[in-house]
């Protein structure tokens, strides 16, 4: 007979069902636990006399989290959860588990982060972590189904890079060969060369790695970087249009594919934004920290607290999305295209927190060499991309965004730490 999982389960029927007990628990001659897969469990359920003896006696054998195989008929319970129970004919100890367990998983008692991590193939065992799971690869779904709509083209451009997009000190190292080489903080250079090739609208799913110091709930060393480029735009306003509608189609299909997982999560107000978004300029959001009693000079980069006075402010005149423009030149990257003091460019926040971080590109090869200069770069160390721009290139455009943060603030979660299955941060490399 082949394994059913819980949630297929139909009564009056016979099945095979497979997977991890939960605490046994004997009331003498009435003996039960909960057997949870993937999709949720079902309860076993033994009365002495009426199931085989072997199988009754094999209850007690079986610690909290063993693998079990279990056969027999669904019947309806007044008493059991989900309504509904299976009357075991065979069980098979298929894999005891230690005891006791190395962590709490339960929904009442939890262990925390580092022991969490540490074991982690049990803590994944919670329906509410499976739950995070499943709406990021939902979100990750209507993203390709979104992007595939527009017309865009998935690529995969290289990790190892000889040069960082971002520079700084959260680059990490890498011995190349006989050459010095570095994880990507971003596709950023290769997606904007596609710019230049032809393949108007790109966009990319991958690993991107930033050597931060920081330890906060919203910082890791490893993250899933969703980046989108394309050409022949007439202003930042188009990219813009593209964000908004993106992040609509992925709340909307989280909100209406994930209701199970959403209800275990105890989210019960995703709402799904509504477009145009808020623009606020940089200057904007100085003028209300000022408001707000916050001192801050212009020219300054926002970190988390301002970020989060800013958010709080919006959120409370109806705007949880909104985005940021127009930055001081000096804060942005030499490829995003300067207009005087300031840039043509913008972040996204939702829930006082950046999302995404983007702009038009300077696309002119002249003003791109010049600006690199001024910020401290050679232009000779970049000649893979720079040459690029020599032999026509379309104005462009473009974001990356961090899906887990997006996670993190869609399931209202304390760390985005959460949304990731084997975390990389300053003090975890393994598992």
């Amino acid at each position: 007979m082949e394994r059913t999982y819980a949630d297929q389960l139909k009564t009056g029927k016979t099945y095979m069902v497979k997977g991890w007990v939960d605490k046994v628990k004997n009331l003498g001659g009435l003996k039960f636990f909960k057997l949870k897969d993937r999709t949720g469990f079902i309860q076993i359920t033994g009365k002495k006399g009426d199931i085989p003896d072997d199988v009754f006696s094999l209850f007690d054998k079986l610690n909290k989290e063993a693998c079990v195989a279990v056969t027999g008929k669904v019947k309806e319970s007044k008493v059991a959860p989900g309504g509904k129970e299976l009357i075991p004919e065979k069980m098979e100890l298929l894999n005891q588990a230690e005891s006791p367990l190395p962590l709490e998983n339960t929904d009442k008692i939890q262990s925390g982060f580092d022991t969490r991590f540490d074991f982690r193939f049990i803590d994944l065992r919670q329906p509410k972590v499976q739950a995070i799971v499943k709406v990021k690869d939902a979100v990750l779904t209507k993203t390709r189904e979104f992007f595939e709509g527009e017309g865009f083209i998935e690529v995969h451009t290289p990790v190892i890079q000889a040069a960082g997009a971002e520079g700084g000190a959260t680059l990490f190292d890498v011995k190349y060969y006989k050459e010095k080489a570095f994880l990507r903080q971003s596709p950023q250079l290769y997606k904007q060369i596609l710019m230049a090739s032809g393949l108007d609208k790109v966009y990319e799913i991958g690993p991107a790695f930033r050597a931060e110091k920081f330890h906060t709930s919203r910082h890791v060393s490893e993250f899933l970087s969703l980046d989108f480029e394309i050409a022949w735009i007439d202003s930042m306003e188009d990219v813009l249009r593209i964000i908004e509608n993106m992040c609509v189609h992925i709340v909307k299909g989280v909100a209406s594919t994930c209701e199970k997982e959403l209800d275990i999560l105890g989210v019960k107000d995703l709402k799904v934004p509504k477009t145009p978004f808020e623009r606020i300029t940089y200057s904007d959001g100085v003028d209300i920290l000022e408001k707000m009693g916050t001192k801050f000079k212009w020219g300054e980069d926002m970190m988390d607290a301002e970020e989060k006075i800013i958010g709080e402010y919006m959120t409370k005149k109806g705007h949880e999305w909104y985005f940021v423009t127009r930055f001081p030149a000096k804060l942005k990257p030499f490829y995003v295209m300067m207009d005087g003091k300031e840039s043509h460019s913008y972040d996204l926040i939702f829930k006082g927190m950046e999302m995404a971080s983007g702009g038009q590109r300077e696309h002119r090869p002249d003003v791109l060499i010049k600006v690199m200069k001024e910020k401290g770069l050679n232009p000779d160390n970049f000649k893979f991309y720079v040459d690029a721009f020599r032999y026509g290139m379309p104005e462009h455009g473009g974001m990356g965004f961090g899906v887990e943060r997006l996670v993190q603030k869609l399931l209202n979660l304390e760390n985005v730490k959460e949304t990731i299955l084997f975390p990389r941060t300053p003090e975890r490399l393994v598992p």
